[in-house]
């Protein structure tokens, strides 16, 4: 009888210690990057559809069996495999893929976009090519970049405007440049004064290649269709660095002078905002928002 008894007990035992081997594990965990943390990123058990995201600040909460495998993933970074075992608290750090870097393009409003999965043309150059150029103009160093997109200068003079054409002028009387919109401020790249013989340069003159993150050319009505009539020429999306990719303080220096002197200089005016060609005209929308002689 007492046989009996000390073998029922240790069934009891065994079936106790099974189950407890059998339930979930609260799973706590941080994911961040070289970057810092990376809120949205995607957690699921492999083999199921269980899982979780994580927060603004990286952090995610799961329950997970103990031989259970985390599979971890976020756009831009290369997919992770964790075994959980005995763990309940991880900390994650994925590296950065630049294959999958290259898929994603900026359209129109700047929403991010997969390149795969638009049904219309979008390229796109980076900041680090267009700083190889070293050209005054940004304009330029689109120059032989692009696919369908003609890129005319006015003259090798600095400051000097640079006309950009996409898949060909569409009017023969009008504008066929595209827009500008500069991190979603439109920009005018109209070339002022060249119906005078005197060139005064245009907007894309003054950006500075350096300070451009990226550059998304949308050509076609269908990519342009949210900028209305104005993009009926197809949009050039500029953006701009932020600093975000850097961490403490970090210099980097060039140079790059011309001399010339000028023929005339334009006489602005600064107290009113954009108009025609950019600029404020001072009476019927004429003159290219230069300053009137008085007679």
């Amino acid at each position: 009888m007492k046989k009996v008894f000390t073998l029922g007990f240790l069934w009891v035992l065994l079936f106790l210690s099974g189950a407890g081997f059998a339930q979930d594990l609260s799973i706590k965990g941080k994911v961040q990057s070289a970057d810092g943390y990376l809120p949205g990123a995607s957690i699921l058990i492999k083999g199921t559809s269980r899982g979780s995201t994580t927060d603004a600040n990286g952090d995610f909460t799961l329950n997970t069996p103990a031989n259970a495998t985390l599979v971890v993933s976020f756009i831009g970074y290369k997919t992770v495999e964790i075994p959980v075992g005995s763990k309940t608290v991880l900390d994650i750090m994925l590296e950065s893929d630049a294959t999958q870097f290259n898929e994603i393009v900026v359209t129109a409003l700047g929403i991010a976009r997969e390149k795969k999965a638009l049904g219309y043309a979008v390229q796109e150059v980076s900041g680090k090519t267009l700083t190889q150029a070293r050209e005054t103009n940004l304009v330029n160093s689109l120059s032989g970049r692009l696919a369908g997109v003609q890129v005319t200068n006015s003259n090798g003079a600095p400051g000097s405007s640079s006309r950009m054409i996409i898949r060909g002028a569409s009017s023969i009387g009008s504008n066929n440049q595209p827009l500008f919109v500069v991190d979603g401020v439109p920009v005018d790249n109209s070339n002022f004064g060249s119906g005078t013989g005197i060139d005064y340069g245009n907007a894309a003159a003054s950006i500075n290649p350096d300070d451009v993150e990226s550059i998304n050319v949308l050509k076609g009505p269908s990519a342009a269709a949210l900028y209305g009539s104005r993009g009926a020429n197809g949009v050039v999306l500029i953006t701009t660095k932020s600093g975000k990719g850097t961490k403490g303080i970090g210099v980097s220096f060039n140079s790059n002078t011309a001399f010339e002197s000028p023929f005339r200089l334009p006489k602005w005016q600064n107290e009113y905002g954009q108009g025609a060609k950019g600029l404020f005209s001072y009476v019927d929308g004429a003159g290219g928002g230069r300053e009137r002689r008085r007679r």
